[in-house]
């Protein structure tokens, strides 16, 4: 299985590397600027265990050709239509991967390429790009779903999940890829709602008197988005997410806090954006939502 991994980030970037040492046949489509970087050093991968560097084939857009079975989708949810020009030349063959935050982009693959070439992902990593360039994992949480989403897409996506056994990556196979869609969906916009507004890690935030209720009441608002959509969140997941959300001590954030401390674009537009519609639609208030998303957009209008 030829594959194209589309981009070295924090997510494409560890899945890749990893997957490569596991003996997958994978190519990074790459800017030019990361693509000259990673061709003159290799692409170095930062694990709280160990660090090890890889030799790794690189292509550019303009070179690229319908070559690959799976193309796997690994950018910043705001990226998406610059990835779709840039995958142009390789997309009309093979099936979809998409690695992406939200669901909006669900609905921009299904129309662009059809719902049968478009599996289902969901990525859980805490990764960042260094300033040297290098991508540093910085928990020991590292797992990756797959599903099908098509009776035609069962084979290639066992196929690849096969590839993630060999890796010492955390795997899964979901037989409801939507479901775990919205599972982390609605998990990681309530983790990306309070840790924005109130610029603070779990642990600061249920320390105060107030805390801990907030978080809960905002998981509980994206669960009723979830539920009105389709796709209840299961009791076990919610006693997980609920303790995760609540635990004292816990340093745990979004990565949206830290691209807006950063100065960076942030994904508010489709994290909680996406849901702040969805819940609308369905005649749902969604006030904690809308106060962070109100919080970051103001923040990056400035």
């Amino acid at each position: 299985m030829k594959i194209l991994m589309v981009g070295a980030g924090g997510i494409g970037g560890y899945f890749g590397a990893q997957l490569i040492r596991a003996g997958a046949d994978i190519t990074f489509l790459l800017r030019p600027t990361r693509k000259a970087l990673i061709d003159a050093n290799g692409l170095t991968i930062e694990t709280p265990a160990d660090t090890f560097t890889l030799r790794v084939p690189t292509v550019s857009a303009e070179a690229l050709r319908p070559d690959y079975d799976l193309i796997v989708f690994a950018p910043k949810a705001y990226d998406l239509d610059d990835t779709l020009q840039s995958v142009a030349g390789a997309s009309s063959r093979g099936f979809i991967l998409p690695l992406l935050n939200g669901m909006d982009h669900m609905q921009v693959l299904d129309q662009r390429f059809g719902r049968e070439r478009v599996l289902g992902g969901v990525a859980h990593i805490a990764a960042m790009i260094t300033p040297s360039g290098s991508v540093k994992r910085m928990s020991d949480l590292h797992m990756l779903t797959v599903g099908s989403r098509a009776p035609a897409q069962e084979t290639i996506a066992r196929a690849f999940h096969a590839l993630c056994e060999k890796t010492p990556f955390d795997h899964a196979y979901s037989d409801n890829i939507e479901q775990s869609l919205w599972d982390k969906w609605v998990f990681l916009a309530s983790l990306a709602a309070m840790t924005t507004l109130f610029h603070a890690g779990v642990g600061r935030i249920v320390a105060t008197p107030f805390g801990h209720e907030l978080n809960l009441q905002t998981y509980a608002e994206c669960c009723e988005v979830a539920a009105r959509c389709g796709f209840p969140i299961d009791e076990q997941v919610r006693i997980k997410a609920s303790t995760q959300l609540t635990l004292p001590g816990s340093g745990f954030t979004a990565s949206m806090l830290r691209d807006m401390a950063s100065g960076q674009r942030t994904e508010h537009e489709h994290i909680l954006g996406g849901m702040i519609r969805r819940g609308q639609a369905h005649g749902l208030p969604c006030t904690l939502l809308k106060t962070a998303y109100t919080h970051i957009a103001v923040a990056q209008s400035s």
